[in-house]
């Protein structure tokens, strides 16, 4: 009599981003994943391109660039198939980027988040201040017919989801779509004084009052449009600006200098999430006014944190600050100025966070996972 194999216990197996790629936000995504689907006693694991090539050259150059490829779209793919022989999971693929992996996967169900389909639309002609390369466009175009192959397609916010129907659903064969909201990645709440400024204390140069902003130098963010902001009210108010996330370029340098605002700006970069989580419940408010977004994750963080979000009325943001945001087209800096300046009276600040910490509660992790787990489930996996 032949041994019995022991039983196969189904999975979840998420495809995590490629390290040297440094994408902060769907490395939190993929490890909340994680952490979430363990916690609701799902067996999860994850996968990711392993640099091997992309060490010797980093991902910053030429070279470096078209080596880190072959690791993720020549290594990692026969990898994967290693990885998936054998074993009935679901594959989850947690950034759209990635599409591409679930392609020719047979009798496993592919779930594909996505984030937003900026770039997408901007390798098609639509300017979204999102710059995409020749092959940066090739790249967009084989994530976009790769998005068509799968199983389902996941948006993060109504938005996403509006332009998914008119892009991915386009022609051909199309995915099923749904919208899950993403969580908090990380539980932040509003912290006593105390605790605030003991987290603040080494942060040099830092003085109340001060305006937050968080997120990169990508144009689409518009950190140009933060410093002009800021400076409206410099005569008005000895506020200080801080800028978590990157660092400024050197045009981005000059234009403060030319504005009178250098000495004004504090500069975090890689903060910890203790460390966003006293500024956001120390700031005047959040200056987001982004000129695209997929979701949005430092306007749902700050209003946990009871932080007003001054941000722009661009859809996803109205739909992710809800009734606690202050909206704005991103062009009238003027207006962003004034609710900024208004929010430093405390009389004026407090309904805008009470209102900020109820719209923060409808972005449960615990209900994301649910959600996925859901979505699994209709798609055939025993779980």
């Amino acid at each position: 009599m032949e041994p019995r194999s022991a039983p196969i216990t189904p999975m979840v197996l998420l495809i995590g981003n490629y390290p040297l790629d440094r994408q902060q936000s769907m490395q939190r995504f993929t490890t909340m994943m994680l952490q979430g689907l363990t916690t609701a006693g799902i067996p999860a694991e994850v996968a990711a391109p392993t640099p091997v090539l992309g060490n010797f050259f980093g991902t910053h150059n030429f070279i470096g660039k078209w080596l880190a490829y072959i690791d993720k779209f020549v290594l990692f793919p026969r990898q994967l198939r290693m990885r998936l022989a054998g074993r009935p999971v679901i594959l989850h693929i947690c950034d759209h980027s990635n599409a591409m992996y679930g392609v020719g996967v047979e009798n496993i169900p592919v779930v594909v988040t996505c984030h937003d389909l900026i770039a997408v639309r901007s390798a098609l002609g639509e300017e979204l201040h999102c710059p995409v390369s020749f092959t940066g466009r090739l790249l967009q175009r084989w994530i976009l017919r790769s998005l068509r192959h799968v199983d389902a397609v996941v948006c993060v916010s109504n938005a996403t989801r509006d332009d998914a129907e008119q892009i991915v659903s386009l022609r051909g064969p199309a995915p099923r779509l749904e919208m899950i909201s993403n969580g908090l990645n990380y539980p932040y709440h509003k912290l006593e004084q105390s605790e605030t400024m003991a987290r603040l204390k080494n942060v040099r140069g830092l003085a109340l009052p001060f305006v937050l902003h968080v997120g990169s130098n990508l144009p689409r963010k518009n950190r140009d449009g933060v410093l002009r902001i800021f400076a409206r009210n410099k005569d008005k108010w000895d506020a200080r600006l801080v800028l978590a996330g990157d660092a400024l370029d050197s045009e981005q340098a000059s234009l403060a200098k030319q504005l009178e605002i250098a000495d004004r700006i504090i500069e975090i970069r890689d903060a910890s999430d203790q460390l966003l989580e006293a500024l956001y419940t120390c700031a005047i408010g959040l200056l987001y006014p982004s000129l695209s977004e997929g979701f949005g994750w430092p306007i749902i963080e700050a209003q946990a944190c009871s932080c007003p979000v001054v941000c722009s009325n661009i859809p996803p943001m109205p739909e992710t600050a809800g009734e606690a945001g202050l909206f704005h087209d991103p062009t009238d800096e003027a207006g962003f100025a004034a609710d900024i300046l208004r929010l430093n009276d405390s009389a004026e600040r407090a309904p805008w966070s009470e209102k900020s910490l109820l719209n923060a509660e409808r972005f449960s992790a615990a209900k994301m996972i649910s959600r996925y787990v859901d979505t699994y489930r209709s798609l055939g996996a025993k779980l």
